[in-house]
């Protein structure tokens, strides 16, 4: 087991070619995404965010949609066994979410936070083992970037120029190097990256 003074902040995401995480439709809008998310590609990027993960971080949107999602997929023993390890992992790990309007969580081993995302992540790292995944959830991506919290990027990149949205990487960040751990490059254009932060 990892020791709590190593435990990695690890966050993923899908993006198109022009760095969006949704289309110009606004918040919900993954039409362009839509056709790639269940590619043994994607399928298998989804069992690698997951597998040394303890603890999963959302925003309240993502934890709303996930959660209301993700259990009956555990449940079904039809579904691909992959989709099916991810959402038994995401239903017992330790879950953290943020949120503003939240006064507790409706779901089981979920805690809800309104505080700062860097402050609950060195309080995470200060204790427990195993990694900590932000879990497709941007918002709490994009407070970790400028404080260079984040050790592991999970990106998969879609062959879609979507044109408007919203970006994930804002001018203003500060530099960083990152090494290429991992790639994988689907039938349809879609490529699986695992990046690690350089120190």
């Amino acid at each position: 087991m990892t020791d709590s003074a190593d435990r990695r902040v690890t966050a993923n995401l899908a993006l198109s070619l022009d760095g969006r995480y949704n289309g110009p439709g606004g918040a919900g809008d993954f039409g362009a995404f839509a056709p790639y998310v269940t590619t043994e590609v994607a399928r298998n990027h989804l069992t690698r965010i997951w597998e040394g993960a303890t603890t999963a971080l959302l925003g309240r949107v993502n934890a709303e949609g996930f959660l209301g999602y993700w259990p009956s997929v555990a449940a079904d023993e039809n579904a691909d066994p992959r989709d099916r390890g991810y959402a038994r992992w995401l239903v017992g790990a330790e879950k953290v979410v943020f949120s503003t309007t939240l006064a507790e969580a409706p779901w089981e081993r979920t805690r809800v936070v309104n505080a700062p995302a860097a402050d609950v992540v060195a309080g995470l790292k200060a204790t427990g083992e195993g990694d900590i995944l932000v879990n497709s959830s941007a918002s709490v991506i994009k407070e970790l970037l400028p404080a260079d919290l984040l050790d592991r990027l999970y990106l998969m990149i879609f062959p879609e120029i979507v044109g408007g949205g919203q970006r994930l990487f804002e001018d203003g960040l500060p530099s960083s190097r990152w090494k290429l751990a991992h790639q994988e490059t689907g039938d349809l254009g879609e490529i699986a990256l695992v990046y690690d932060r350089v120190r």
